[in-house]
């Protein structure tokens, strides 16, 4: 079975055709399937939106934009509902408002592990961020003004372009781990270790194209947060763009 994994997870190269193909795959099932996967995607908009607005009513609104980053690293967790919404509706399944929600609960153990790894990370994040905004920015209130909006200074600048730099690589770490081998272990053709080590190769072996998805994917969910309906959009989009993705590379 091991020796069949290992042929199986043989990444393929693919084009910037395929990427775009990917792209326009998830925009076709979104609008296929719209309220499922907007559903789902509003628990964790309402999280963010309570976390946002927290934040901008504690004074520390420069935070918002590290905690959009940061919500990259944990959102792995939750692509199981989105994938089974994609199977279920190539195979012709039928799909309701509680099929993402079921295969979230029903997600498999080894998936819960790459999660936990995304959650260290994002805490490691945050843990650091917080250490930069007390040396940067100190104890400033800096609310909302006007809502969603921030004054810009040199020191929020500054405070941006460092958290940026340190979170791009914790945030490429969680890329390289979780990009391909959530897909993988989610339709089980593979152990953990395989699934992992899969993934690294197939980001490594199109390192252009998965890292312009990668940047794409950060700005566009970035975005998104900050400007919170839209997250309902683009958080389907991509995941489903994810998976049509991984389907080129492990076909």
């Amino acid at each position: 079975m091991d020796q069949l994994n290992t042929a199986e997870l043989d990444p393929r190269k693919i084009g910037s055709s395929d990427l775009f193909a990917a792209i326009g795959a998830g925009w076709d099932l979104f609008r296929l399937i719209p309220m499922p996967g907007i559903v789902y995607a509003l628990v964790p908009a309402l999280i963010g939106s309570a976390l946002l607005f927290s934040v901008g009513r504690l004074g520390i609104s420069p935070m918002s934009l590290p905690l959009a980053g940061g919500f990259l690293l944990i959102a792995p967790a939750m692509l199981s509902g989105f994938f089974q919404l994609a199977i279920s509706t190539q195979t012709g399944k039928e799909t309701t408002l509680a099929t993402p929600f079921i295969a979230f609960f029903r997600t498999p153990l080894q998936v819960w592990m790459i999660a936990v790894f995304c959650v260290f990370i994002f805490l490691i994040w945050m843990t650091d961020v917080g250490v930069l905004y007390s040396f940067i920015i100190g104890g400033a209130h800096l609310p909302y003004d006007p809502p969603w909006m921030m004054t810009m200074d040199e020191k929020i600048v500054s405070f941006w372009f460092w958290t940026g730099l340190m979170g791009s690589v914790l945030a490429f770490t969680v890329f390289c781990v979780s990009a391909f081998s959530i897909p993988i272990l989610f339709e089980g053709r593979g152990t953990l270790v395989q699934a992992v080590h899969a993934s690294v190769r197939g980001v490594f072996s199109n390192f252009l194209l998965t890292l312009s998805w990668g940047v794409m994917i950060t700005l566009s969910i970035s975005i998104a947060i900050l400007l919170m309906p839209l997250l309902l959009l683009v958080l389907p989009v991509t995941a489903y763009a994810g998976f049509a993705l991984y389907r080129s590379v492990f076909p």
